[in-house]
Protein backbone atom coordinates (compact mmCIF):
# COMPACT_ATOMS: atom_id res chain seq x y z
CA UNK A 1 0.00 0.00 0.00
CA UNK A 2 2.67 2.46 0.48
CA UNK A 3 4.78 2.83 -2.36
CA UNK A 4 7.34 5.04 -0.67
CA UNK A 5 9.51 5.50 2.30
CA UNK A 6 7.17 7.95 4.41
CA UNK A 7 8.54 10.11 7.18
CA UNK A 8 7.06 10.02 10.51
CA UNK A 9 4.85 13.38 9.71
CA UNK A 10 3.35 11.90 6.38
CA UNK A 11 2.39 8.98 8.19
CA UNK A 12 0.74 9.65 10.83
CA UNK A 13 -1.28 12.57 8.48
CA UNK A 14 -2.38 9.71 6.21
CA UNK A 15 -3.27 7.78 9.55
CA UNK A 16 -4.85 10.49 11.10
CA UNK A 17 -7.16 10.52 8.23
CA UNK A 18 -7.60 7.43 7.52
CA UNK A 19 -8.88 7.64 11.76
CA UNK A 20 -11.53 10.44 10.55
CA UNK A 21 -13.16 8.31 7.75
CA UNK A 22 -13.83 5.40 10.08
CA UNK A 23 -15.50 8.03 12.91
CA UNK A 24 -17.72 9.65 10.29
CA UNK A 25 -19.09 5.81 10.49
CA UNK A 26 -20.75 5.91 6.97
CA UNK A 27 -17.72 4.03 5.22
CA UNK A 28 -18.81 0.43 3.70
CA UNK A 29 -17.43 -2.28 5.58
CA UNK A 30 -15.54 -3.86 2.87
CA UNK A 31 -13.55 -0.09 2.72
CA UNK A 32 -13.78 0.60 6.75
CA UNK A 33 -11.76 -2.92 7.08
CA UNK A 34 -9.20 -1.72 4.29
CA UNK A 35 -8.78 1.33 5.90
CA UNK A 36 -7.95 -0.31 8.95
CA UNK A 37 -5.88 -2.24 7.43
CA UNK A 38 -3.84 0.42 5.78
CA UNK A 39 -4.09 2.20 9.53
CA UNK A 40 -2.33 -0.90 10.95
CA UNK A 41 0.61 -0.67 8.45
CA UNK A 42 0.81 3.02 9.16
CA UNK A 43 1.00 2.69 12.66
CA UNK A 44 3.32 -0.40 12.70
CA UNK A 45 5.67 2.46 10.60
CA UNK A 46 5.31 4.99 13.00
CA UNK A 47 6.00 3.19 15.77
CA UNK A 48 8.55 1.34 14.16
CA UNK A 49 10.49 5.27 13.37
CA UNK A 50 9.68 6.29 17.12
CA UNK A 51 11.63 3.23 18.76
CA UNK A 52 14.69 4.25 15.95
CA UNK A 53 14.72 7.45 17.21
CA UNK A 54 14.65 6.15 21.04
CA UNK A 55 17.70 3.32 20.35
CA UNK A 56 19.72 6.63 18.61
CA UNK A 57 18.55 8.78 21.70
CA UNK A 58 19.62 5.88 24.20
CA UNK A 59 22.85 5.23 22.07
CA UNK A 60 24.18 9.17 21.90
CA UNK A 61 23.38 9.44 25.69
CA UNK A 62 25.83 6.11 26.32
CA UNK A 63 28.37 7.67 24.31
CA UNK A 64 28.40 10.98 25.40
CA UNK A 65 27.59 9.95 29.46
CA UNK A 66 25.38 13.43 28.52
CA UNK A 67 22.70 14.60 26.88
CA UNK A 68 24.83 16.53 23.82
CA UNK A 69 22.70 19.04 21.30
CA UNK A 70 21.87 16.93 17.97
CA UNK A 71 24.29 18.29 15.15
CA UNK A 72 22.28 18.23 12.11
CA UNK A 73 24.04 17.84 8.89
CA UNK A 74 23.91 20.93 6.44
CA UNK A 75 22.91 23.60 8.93
CA UNK A 76 25.83 25.98 9.27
Amino acid sequence: MVNKELSFEEAMEKLETIVSKLEEGDVPLEKAINYYQEGMNLSKICGDKLKNVQEKMTQIMNEQGELQPFDIQGEE
